[in-house]
């Protein structure tokens, strides 16, 4: 619905200015490039578009916190910096020169997250050795992805400044409420569109889409919770697995013990009679000579 909500180029200019604090012409050029038929991590990215052919942004909204984000960016970004540049050589002696990039997250979730906050790729690297207390590691590769949080309450100074934003929040905001009073969502949903569709929410749009709202609301919850459930059955499968490996292991442990402890149970025997046999021969009179030219034969 985001998606869809923000597909136009002068709602984007708008929304932009919201995010970036900054204040564009109406004339200043915006051309949406977001990805199509491209895949990552079971996600499509959501919007990117170019201002004036020099600044690439990148907008993702969420419902969940997500710590990956950045790195799911940096193969966003990667793809549309591969198409920009599609037919110009990256081995010419020509620097090329591509777009200023920015990114967010729009985040409107139930759990607590904060009004703004920064995620970083570096976030996600293993250090290759820890730095001695005179040095820095810094990372040679970054970026940056500022989460704005536009729940009720939240960075209202940025909702505000973008009237399309303003009212998408009010309507999540609006479904939210209803699902905890009514328990059911798709009678949530309904009253949402209706009671924004009456206060002149999103009403444009509503009126064109407002089934296919509701359709791509209960979707996106119906795939939350088949998620829920394949996590469970993978918890239980992962739980089922590492039992079976765990008995496994210890058997093939256990006989691997077993077999050591048999074979110096069995020196130490051999070594026992070895011994009581020497002894008897020596009872028996004969000479260390006569004893080592017996044992030689054995």
């Amino acid at each position: 619905m985001f998606t869809a909500l923000f597909s136009d180029p002068d709602l984007l200019r708008d929304l932009y200015c919201a995010l970036g604090g900054v204040n564009l012409p109406p004339d200043v050029p915006v051309s949406i490039n977001t990805l199509e038929n491209v895949l990552y991590m079971d996600m499509y990215n959501d919007i990117s578009f170019e201002i004036g052919g020099k600044l690439i942004v990148l907008i993702e909204h969420q419902s969940t916190v997500n710590p990956n984000i950045a790195l799911r960016m940096l193969m966003y970004i990667s793809r549309v910096l591969e198409k920009r540049v599609k037919g110009k050589s990256l081995y010419s002696d020509k620097k090329l020169s591509v777009p200023w990039p920015e990114f967010y997250v729009i985040y409107d979730g139930q759990k607590p997250c904060p009004g703004e906050s920064v995620v970083r790729l570096s976030d996600l690297f293993e250090k290759p050795f820890e730095p001695g207390p005179a040095e820095k590691l810094s990372p040679l590769l970054e970026l940056e992805v500022k989460v704005i949080n536009i729940n009720e309450g939240k960075n209202e100074g940025v909702v505000k400044r973008c009237k399309t934003l303003s009212d998408y929040s009010l309507f999540i905001s609006k479904i939210y409420s209803l699902i905890e009073t009514l328990g059911d969502k798709e009678e949530a949903v309904a009253e949402a569109v209706k009671f924004c569709h009456k206060h002149g929410i999103l009403k444009e749009f509503l009126e064109i889409h407002g089934s296919e709202v509701l359709n791509m609301l209960l979707e996106e919850w119906n795939i939350e919770d088949a998620k829920e459930v394949w996590r469970e059955e993978a918890r239980e499968e992962g739980l089922e697995q590492g039992r079976e490996e765990g008995l496994e292991q210890g058997r093939e442990q256990g006989l691997e013990q077993g077999r050591e402890e048999g074979l110096e149970q069995g020196r130490e025997q051999g070594v026992e009679q070895a011994r009581k046999h020497v002894l008897e021969l020596i009872k028996q009179g004969l000479s260390i000579k006569e004893i080592e030219n017996l044992l030689s034969q054995a």
